[in-house]
């Protein structure tokens, strides 16, 4: 598997054709073997016509012409022409298996001049071959390159805005995509030298056929209808042979992209289910973690260590503590995005690891920072919490958490069709319409990650309103640095280094004077200076 790189470093280039991936294509033209198979016959009926053509020119030339036997020389036309026809009207394919067959029986001598240049066409076919499939991979390295850093400006065009940098990368654009372009270059040089090669290959094949024919070297002794049947058989074995150069061409072209695409289909999530995973029953939403360890690498160093918390259903738990210091962690546990190393987190006593993960994630509402709104209308937004809610429902959940006021205000209401990732909304609006789409789901276990960071205080005011009832009879863990959004947490956890330092009400925390008294007041502070 290729190493993964940044725009501007090249992947390793492998050597040889790797023909497991070649093998592999074949299951899956697997569901069309019958049309496979009457395509075969198709071909195998049109090289028997090929090969019956230039045989009736020779009986003409030589025996009927001569002979003056108009009424035969008829009927061969009149049979030529119908079988023209049903070769013009069916597939244009050949194979030289029978054609070599009659070419030999004809004459042994001229059926091996015809195959002299054969041994040329393989080491022309070989040496080119290897060239290419390296110039292909170059090209397929270099494109990936500049999609890579297309996205990457794309994403992050407003910090380019921000310090006017577009023309540095609009010229590392250009230096991209000229590399891409030289890439291309090289490699359609490469692919277009092995046409003409086997053309002159195939023609000076018939040339030396007629040479040979007319000059009698080597004892043979070829009659002008043989010599043309012959001339007729020859093209016959070398179109085939023409066109399975092209296909080869063509296989060493796609190679280079088949392995990117065997890559991408070979890479497999590391969480899955178990082989003997349950489904996970409604529950009522007790949440425990047991001593739980997590290494993102195996020798690597913990990044939580012997957290245990124990949270009763209903309770709404909120996590605080500096950034990197595993909070977020904890929340991708329990919704299992990773697994822990050591301990175990459990909800109703079913190990998250024992049950697939649709049905856990199914009873889970989660709302991250970053929210993403597709492209259609909001109605369809929030429906994707549920699919099957009514248009009620939907506004319902958009009043509970506040959004049911701008929704209105805009042009078309709940049928205002946004872009894609919301841009024509402001941050606020995206996550009140992320959080109404996450409330209408209906989970027993919710989520909230940084939900209200880029929400101004005025519309965080109404939307801790319309959450307060909606939290009642949820477990709910929230994760914020607004300790104001926090204070009526029934479990505050101060987490440090991995580790929960502090744990109790805000009351209670506040009175032991440690860790989150000092981030709260250090906060406190901060918004006085900022006032002041």
């Amino acid at each position: 598997m290729a190493q993964r790189n940044t725009y501007r470093e090249d992947e390793e280039l492998e050597e040889q054709i790797n023909l497991h991936d070649i093998r592999r294509v074949a299951v899956y033209l697997k569901p069309y073997r019958k049309r496979i198979a009457a395509i075969v016959a198709v071909v195998i009926s049109m090289s028997c016509i090929a090969v019956s053509v230039p045989y009736l020119t020779k009986i003409v030339i030589d025996d009927v012409l001569p002979h003056k036997n108009y009424a035969l020389l008829g009927w061969i036309a009149l049979i030529m022409l119908v079988l023209i026809m049903l070769y013009e009207v069916a597939l244009r394919y050949r194979t030289y298996e029978i054609t070599l067959i009659i070419m030999f029986a004809i004459d042994w001598r001229l059926a091996l001049w015809s195959l002299v240049l054969f041994p040329l066409l393989i080491v022309v076919v070989r040496v080119l071959q290897h060239f290419q499939r390296k110039a292909y991979q170059r090209l397929s390295n270099k494109q990936s390159n500049l999609n890579a850093y297309i996205h990457e400006s794309i994403a992050g065009v407003k910090t380019t805005q921000t310090f006017a940098r577009e023309r540095e990368q609009f010229a590392t654009f250009q230096e991209q995509q000229g590399q891409v372009r030289s890439a291309w270059m090289r490699a359609v040089h490469l692919q277009f030298l092995l046409w003409p090669s086997m053309e002159i290959i195939s023609v000076s094949t018939m040339a030396l056929l007629y040479y040979v024919g007319i000059m009698n070297i080597g004892g043979v002794a070829a009659t002008t209808g043989t010599l043309i049947a012959f001339i007729g058989y020859a093209n016959n074995f070398w179109n085939p042979v023409i066109n399975i150069g092209n296909f080869y061409n063509q296989l060493i072209t796609c190679s280079a992209y088949l392995e990117r695409i065997f890559e991408t289909l070979d890479v497999r999530p590391e969480i899955t289910d178990a082989p003997d995973a349950v489904e996970l029953p409604p529950v009522r939403g007790q949440v425990d973690f047991n001593d739980v360890v997590f290494r993102y690498e195996p020798d690597g160093r913990n990044i939580l260590n012997l957290v245990d918390l124990h949270v009763r259903p209903g309770q709404t738990v909120a996590l605080v503590g500096p950034t990197g210091a595993g909070k977020t962690t904890i929340i991708n546990l329990l919704s299992r995005f990773y697994d822990v190393t050591e301990g175990s987190v459990t909800i109703d006593g079913h190990d998250v690891r024992s049950v697939t993960l649709e049905s856990l994630r199914r009873q889970m509402g989660v709302m991250l920072q970053d929210t993403f709104i597709f492209s259609g209308t909001i109605r369809d937004n929030i429906r994707y919490g549920k699919l099957d809610a009514t248009d009620e429902q939907i506004e319902r959940a958009a009043k509970a958490v506040h959004a049911h006021g701008f929704i209105m205000q805009l042009p078309n209401g709940y049928d205002t069709v946004v872009e894609e990732r919301g841009s024509t909304l402001s941050m606020g609006q995206r996550q009140l319409i992320a959080f109404a789409r996450v409330l209408l789901a209906d989970p027993r276990i919710l989520i909230l990650d940084e939900a209200t960071s880029n929400i101004d205080t005025q519309t965080e005011e109404a939307l801790q309103a319309g959450l307060a009832h909606l939290l009642v009879g949820r477990t709910s863990f929230i994760i914020a640095h607004r300790l104001s959004t926090i204070e009526d947490a029934d479990m505050i956890c101060y987490v440090d280094h991995g580790q929960i330092v502090e744990q109790g009400t805000h009351s209670e925390l506040m009175a032991k004077r440690g860790a989150y008294w000092r981030l709260v007041e250090s906060q406190y502070a901060m918004i006085a200076d900022t006032l002041g």
